[in-house]
């Protein structure tokens, strides 16, 4: 591995690790992997020693060396085993930003075509059908099929001042066509000037550029800016914090320049409605919980818009879970590991749903369609009596009362 794609703080950050070791101990994952090879400090020793190999001193006198293919093999393993949650960053001594250093590795493995087979379909599908399940993408509005009456909102009016962007999972997936019907419910009943896109919204890039795949997103990129631009729109509200992430941070990095309207998450539209009166809510009769998504606590740093939301509910009954904010348990949904370790996925779910469990709550509420669909599997899988919602299906549920 060359220096190219490494910036000089990772290059700094591969020799800064202490191996104390707090990053095994509070990795989402390790106590589901067995093998060393997949904790963060290991995995950082085995980048350390493939840019070592490739760019350091020993390879300047002697050449470039060819890094173990089964050494190779491990590396590529571990860090597609990564859900990239970013527990790790945050108890780091010495600050390692410990995702970016999991990304460029990630990129690095595809260079070398040494990553997971189901990869190259997730390439196919969103390059070709622009969206993450490989269905015709004029089917993105089948989840509207279910309301008493599709708004002209929802068909796609051709100025607005707010896009909602739904999202690939919400979009194509049943067990989250409850998140958008929701969000509409709620955008109708505020009074808001917004619209979707329809068939017009492609996949945000973020499950490939997550992949090591970055350099395949730059059409869709290109292709929703501009859709978003041609409503007129001055807000984008996306219900999907991966989708959140991507525009909000990388967006305007690959276009080059401003993208000219606001970005926000679900959650701080519903907190600025209820905020500012326009949503009025009744009780909400189950005690509940709340889950923090790793891209919109860790990675956007949105963590009280969520708690506000829920706390305006009448009477509501809160309890937080034990381990919350900045150091929440992944959901196991994360990081495209699904698509190589289903297992691992479930064992993470378990034990998120356990400290659910452990707080007494009836609803385990989170504000990521991805977070939702994990989480309800897994209480179906484990039998748990709870129920698992998005936030803005409870404020639509409060709403009706």
């Amino acid at each position: 591995m060359g220096l190219e794609k490494l910036t000089v703080r990772q290059l700094i950050e591969l020799d800064a690790c202490t191996r104390c070791g707090l990053c095994i101990e509070w990795c989402s994952n390790c106590l589901e992997i067995g093998e060393p090879v997949a904790w963060p400090r290991e995995k950082i020793k085995s980048l350390r020693s493939l840019v070592r190999g490739g760019s350091g001193i020993r390879a300047r006198l002697r050449g470039p060396s060819t890094p173990n293919e089964e050494a190779l093999a491990s590396l590529s393993k571990a860090v597609y085993d990564c859900t990239l949650c970013a527990r790790c960053a945050e108890v780091c001594p010495v600050g390692i930003d410990t995702r970016s250093l999991w990304l460029v590795t990630r990129e690095e493995m595809v260079d070398r075509g040494c990553y997971p087979e189901p990869f190259d379909t997730l390439r196919e599908m969103v390059t070709t059908n622009h969206n993450i399940s490989g269905d015709n993408n004029d089917e993105r509005l089948i989840w509207s099929e279910n309301l008493e009456e599709v708004p002209d909102s929802v068909r796609g009016k051709e100025q607005a001042e707010i896009v909602y962007f739904v999202g690939c999972t919400p979009s194509f997936y049943p067990q989250t066509y409850g998140i958008p019907q929701a969000a509409v419910a709620v955008m109708e009943r505020a009074g808001l000037d917004f619209t979707t896109l329809g068939s017009d919204e492609w996949c945000c890039g973020y499950p490939l550029m997550i992949a090591g795949m970055g350099d395949a997103i730059s059409e869709l990129v290109q292709h929703n800016v501009k859709a978003v631009r041609a409503k007129g729109a001055q807000r984008l509200v996306a219900g999907c914090p991966s989708c959140y992430d991507t525009w909000i941070h990388e967006y305007p990095r690959i276009i080059g320049e401003p993208l000219g309207f606001e970005v926000l998450h679900m959650s701080q539209l519903l907190e600025e409605l209820l905020d500012e009166g326009r949503l009025r809510l009744g009780e909400f009769p189950r005690p509940v919980t709340y889950h923090d998504p790793c891209d919109l606590g860790r990675n956007g740093g949105i963590y009280e818009a969520p708690r506000n939301v829920i706390r305006s509910i009448p009477g509501v009954s809160f309890t937080e879970m034990e381990e919350n904010r900045r150091y929440a348990l992944c959901c196991g949904g994360g990081g495209d590991v699904a698509m190589c370790n289903q297992e691992l996925v479930e064992a993470v779910a378990r034990r998120r749903l356990q400290q659910a469990q452990a707080t007494g709550a009836q609803v385990l509420v989170s504000a990521c369609q991805q977070c939702k669909r994990t989480l309800m599997t897994a209480a179906r899988q484990e039998k748990v009596r709870i129920r698992a919602m998005d936030l803005v299906e409870l404020v639509a549920a409060a709403m009706e009362e």
